[in-house]
């Protein structure tokens, strides 16, 4: 079983891997195929509820569906983020719905994005017992500030910043920190510098995991993915042409067949048919 170790193990030694889940049975499939991690995202929000972006997304969101993924894995390690506004407001509310994520989903840790000004609550967290994950970069719950989803970290001020924000969040007591959509040359020295791992999304193979949407990864969407994104199957297709197919079979009676259905004994069904005839 993966936990907290595997990461600190595989530093420098491993390339790791995790994926989102946000169902059982997604899990259970992410988990046999051997994928170290499974990151339970708040981007759930967009690709499971339908949200333009993730700050809509609650607590009670992430712990229903990352109970359900916990309860399909057996090996893989299970990250819930904390969604928007759960730790941002105070010490006090981040320990508390982290405490809750843990408890009410079993994972193993949580994930919060930010740097520097949430430093109190990220050594609040690692007080309590809890692993933490950053999240630094582009943070999707930062949209807005950032004017879209952008590349960060391009700049010498940037940069500069994003270095500090990571010795900062370690020496916070963070496992890990994700960076997402950052420069190859910038990952590959912050990866270096550091003596946690590093999660990858959009940030080159020079950090310590890679973390994907799956949905984006098996092209389950038919959307344009990001740059970063390699699909490694065309699932939308599939699924759309099972439907298609599967509508034209019952609309010529060619589904069911007949083995797809169920025989009853010829003199009980007579004589069911009979009785109720006869007392109509």
């Amino acid at each position: 079983m993966v936990t907290v170790n595997t990461f600190k193990e595989n530093k420098n030694k491993k390339k790791m891997t995790m994926l989102t889940a946000y169902d059982y049975m997604t899990a259970k499939n992410i988990d046999e195929a051997g994928i170290d991690s499974i990151l339970v995202g708040d981007s759930l929000g967009m690709v499971m509820l339908g949200y333009k972006d993730t700050l809509k997304v609650t607590v009670d969101d992430m712990i229903h569906h990352g109970a359900a993924v916990v309860r399909g894995v057996e090996n893989a390690f299970v990250v819930v983020d904390m969604p928007f506004m759960s730790y941002q407001t105070s010490v006090y509310d981040a320990v508390s719905n982290a405490g809750r994520i843990i408890k009410e989903t079993g994972c193993q840790a949580i994930k919060l994005e930010g740097g520097r000004k949430f430093l109190p609550q990220i050594k609040a967290i690692v007080d309590a017992g809890i692993p933490v994950v950053g999240h630094l970069g582009l943070t999707p719950q930062s949209v807005n500030q950032f004017g879209g989803y952008k590349v960060q970290g391009k700049s010498k001020n940037q940069a500069l910043e994003l270095i500090k924000d990571c010795i900062a969040l370690e020496e916070a007591g963070v496992f890990a920190i994700t960076l997402e959509c950052v420069p190859e040359k910038l990952a590959r020295y912050i990866t270096s510098i550091l003596n946690v791992s590093t999660i990858g999304i959009g940030a080159s193979n020079a950090c310590d995991c890679q973390v994907l949407v799956w949905q984006d990864m098996t092209g389950y969407s038919d959307n344009k993915p990001a740059k970063f994104v390699k699909r490694y199957a065309n699932l939308h297709d599939v699924e759309v042409e099972a439907f298609k197919k599967y509508k034209e079979e019952v609309e010529n009676l060619s589904y069911p067949e007949k083995a797809h259905t169920y025989l009853i004994n010829e003199e009980e069904f007579e004589s069911a048919i009979k009785e109720f005839e006869e007392n109509r």
